[in-house]
């Protein structure tokens, strides 16, 4: 029972992985249309634009955690 158990807890660990990574490209895209019409200063678009590189970077490294942070709070800056 136990070994069952041990066995569909490491298959769940191994399958969500690539299903929270796709979270990272929906929400670049995201980003990517909203800061188009975003009423932001200009320094204030560098800063999204920079936080959304950083974490395409961290997502293409396998830092997922670390990606969605970054792009997490650029969608709070475009309010998205």
């Amino acid at each position: 029972m136990r070994r069952a158990i041990a066995l569909a807890l490491s298959l769940s660990f191994i399958t969500a992985g690539p299903a929270l990574a796709n979270r990272c490209p929906r929400d670049m895209a995201a980003i990517d249309k909203a800061v188009q019409t975003a009423q932001l200063s200009s320094a204030d678009r560098r800063k999204v634009m920079n936080l959304r590189q950083r974490g395409e970077a961290a997502h293409k490294a396998g830092n997922h955690e670390e990606s969605e942070r970054l792009l997490d709070e650029a969608k709070r800056m475009l309010k998205i």
